[in-house]
């Protein structure tokens, strides 16, 4: 039975040493760096689209905000014309262009979380 375990066991170490060769350390190290940078220009790349996607909603925002100030603008004008019809009408589309900022400006929040969250 001695020359049995003697046997395995010399088997085993011929075969560690065999895969000790085959697995090089600097290899492995190398490999896994390799792994980190390109996973580290995918988080780059993800943080470049989402402020890129923040700022595309600011955008739009602020492109809103203009067009419910002219919006605004013209139903006094109506209103100073006696144009009650025209002045509903640019308050109400008004009112839809407040709704639509207010998504926006949602939409705006969870982006910045992401960035955040991204950047840590």
């Amino acid at each position: 039975m001695s020359v049995m375990k003697r046997v395995t066991g010399i088997f085993q170490a011929k075969a560690n040493k065999m895969l000790d060769k085959a697995e090089d350390p600097r290899e492995t190290l190398d490999y896994s760096y390799q792994r980190q940078l390109e996973m580290l220009q995918k988080v780059r790349r993800g943080v470049a689209d989402v402020a890129t996607s923040r700022k595309r909603i600011e955008l739009q925002a602020d492109q809103l905000k203009a067009s419910a100030s002219k919006l605004e603008g013209q139903a006094r004008q109506a209103l100073g014309q006696g144009r009650e019809d025209l002045a509903t009408e640019a308050l109400t589309r008004r009112s839809g262009l407040a709704t639509q900022l207010t998504d926006l400006e949602t939409q705006h929040a969870q982006l910045s979380a992401q960035e955040a969250k991204l950047i840590e």
